[in-house]
């Protein structure tokens, strides 16, 4: 079993004030793979102490010294890519094919985005040609504590971490216990690329501990959380009493839009999209709503390629999802199935219980639910578990007015021919990304939706520009040399 019970503070790795063991779960065997410590809060404030303590030098280190800490981290990860493909498999359940392919590379996707990103940023810059002696400034908002889900583990830290020190922030990230290895792989990445002391540090600790002391801390100016609704609010009122700066990144409920006129791959492609990850994604399009006259070919073409996918362990190579992530996660997703049963969606493929032939592991049957109604409660709730539900519409009014009755709002999915249509529904989406016919969205692009899903926008200048303030100054001297500025 590997241990793993340190703490990356103020440049070293150090042992925890107290002691307490907490097991890492491979999901695909349900036996424990690694140790690691929860904090205290004598560690909390440790980390804190550190961070404060390194902001000035690190704020004022030129943007230039800055990007080459940075693209320091980006050359250790590419010595290090198996591995870290290999920490995330392991204690998230990712397959390790998806993992190389999809889970780790998010490191240096986000990373070369925000290096593109950050070149573009005018530090200093005037407020327009009405005001000549008038300045905008940029300055980083100072000690930020960085919170991350099991689920993605690398893109979020990644779109926390690199905008925080690009910036010119300090920083202390709490990751989620659940998958811990590859964040503390990240913090040797730091460490081995020079990154000075006290300015990237890691403590392991769950949400009512470490994650709560971070949000109040009187040291701490902004907290930057990803996770679900429920913890997201819990946040916010701890942080108010500092006033302090928070960005929530949260849950979703997508709906994917498909018109009558879709291409012929717009079902299978929605249907992968949620399974991907074993549901276990925030943007996933899990409310499928198919127009009428495509419906009962939709609902067909849906229960064959949910039945068509494979679960397997994560260890093993090959296209199969794996497990979700632990067993209050995969008896949650078994009492929604249940649900949709009991509240009258006709079960079309999966359902309950673990896989075919397995008797071990946190295993969901791909599940696919028809005849979905607004409102019952697998419409309605974030299930975060390969499961769907397709649901008809009439008018595209109608399927509006569905896909905009929820509390969530992150990505919406439009498939349609009609270009012109593509475009009205684009506009009207209550969401903070609309996706339309399997196009991503581009390099650069921020991440992030609007009312219980958060309003984050994470990715891009947007992302880096969430650490900074913005200060107005008059009477600025035009006549000193700009280097001097």
């Amino acid at each position: 079993m590997i241990s793993r019970r340190e703490f990356y503070i103020n440049g070293a790795w150090v042992q925890p004030s107290v002691p307490r063991d907490c097991p890492v779960i491979d999901p695909s065997t349900e036996d424990a793979c690694a140790m690691i410590s929860l904090g205290s809060e004598a560690d909390t404030n440790a980390a804190v102490a550190a961070a404060k303590a390194a902001f000035p030098a690190w704020a004022a280190t030129p943007p230039a010294e800055r990007r080459r800490h940075v693209e320091g981290i980006l050359a250790q990860y590419e010595k290090r890519a198996e591995e870290m493909a290999r920490a995330i498999s392991l204690e998230m359940g990712a397959p390790i094919d998806m993992s190389r392919d999809s889970q780790a590379p998010c490191l240096p996707w986000h990373l070369k985005n925000f290096l593109t990103a950050f070149d573009q940023i005018e530090w200093i810059k005037p407020l327009g040609p009405h005001a000549p002696d008038d300045r905008i400034a940029l300055e980083p908002i100072g000690v930020v504590g960085l919170i991350t889900p099991w689920n993605w583990p690398m893109n979020q830290v990644t779109l926390k971490v690199i905008p925080a020190l690009l910036a010119g922030c300090t920083c202390i990230l709490k990751p989620s216990e659940e998958s811990p290895l590859s964040s503390m792989l990240f913090a040797e990445f730091c460490h081995d690329a020079g990154v000075p002391p006290g300015v990237f540090n890691l403590i392991n600790g769950d949400g009512p501990g470490v994650g709560s002391q971070l949000s109040a801390h009187p040291d701490v100016e902004m907290i930057s959380f990803t996770g679900s609704t429920r913890a997201g609010r819990a946040i916010s009122v701890a942080a108010a009493q500092t006033l302090k700066r928070v960005t929530l990144e949260l849950g979703g409920k997508g709906a994917n839009l498909i018109f009558a006129d879709a291409d012929a791959r717009a079902v299978e492609r929605g249907v992968r999209h949620l399974m991907n990850n074993s549901g276990q994604s925030c943007n996933a399009p899990s409310r499928m709503l198919v127009e009428r006259p495509y419906y009962d070919r939709a609902v067909e073409i849906a229960a064959e390629v949910a039945s068509s996918i494979k679960v397997g362990p994560a260890s093993e190579p090959g296209k199969h999802i794996g497990p979700v992530v632990n067993k209050r996660q995969w008896e949650q997703i078994q009492g929604y199935i249940q649900k949709g049963i009991d509240e009258g969606a006709r079960l079309v493929a999966g359902g309950l219980g673990l896989p075919e032939g397995m008797n071990k592991g946190f295993y969901v049957r791909p599940t696919v639910f028809a005849d979905v109604t607004p409102g019952m409660t697998i419409e309605k709730e974030e299930i975060f578990g390969p499961v769907l539900s397709i649901i008809p519409f009439e008018t595209e009014e109608d399927a509006v007015r569905i896909a905009n009755d929820t509390p969530y709002g992150l990505t919406n999915y439009v498939q349609s021919q009609d270009g012109a249509r593509r475009n009205r529904l684009a506009r009207v989406l209550k969401s903070g990304m609309v996706e339309m016919n399997g196009r991503s969205r581009a390099a650069g692009s921020p991440f992030g939706g609007v009312k219980a899903s958060g309003r984050a926008r994470e990715g891009g200048h947007w992302g880096i520009e969430e650490f900074l303030e913005v200060k107005a100054i008059s009477g600025w001297d035009s006549s000193v040399d700009i280097a001097a500025e």
